[in-house]
């Protein structure tokens, strides 16, 4: 497994986190050949915050998640911060290997942040 940032060598959890980066910041239909890979969270980014939107949030994460990345069982999706065109989330689950718990906290930038 390897950083897609330095090519460095990447632990299981280190990989599982670069990937939920990759899934989370990917718009649907924007990957050849797997259009169906990704989230809606950049349609989301624009969007007054409010209690309906962290639901669309978790919604969208979740359900990609649970599509594309099976090495983990994700139990908590929490947003830690939301600005304009960033977005921390924390994330708890555990690894369908050893059952270990994970905690990952992953920062996402938007649009003109990124």
């Amino acid at each position: 497994m390897m950083s897609r940032y330095n090519g460095s060598e990447l632990t299981e959890i280190e990989h599982i986190w670069q990937s939920l980066e990759d899934i989370a910041t990917t718009p649907i239909g924007s990957r050849v050949m797997r259009r169906e890979y990704g989230t809606l969270l950049a349609n989301l980014m624009d969007q007054p915050i409010s209690e309906a939107l962290y639901l669309k949030i978790y919604s969208t994460l979740y359900t990609a998640y649970v599509r594309w990345e099976d090495r983990i069982e994700i139990s908590q999706i929490q947003v830690a911060d939301l600005k304009k065109g960033q977005l921390i989330l924390d994330i708890v689950g555990f690894l369908k290997t050893s059952g270990n718990e994970v905690n990952m906290s992953i920062p996402l930038k938007f649009g003109a942040a990124a």
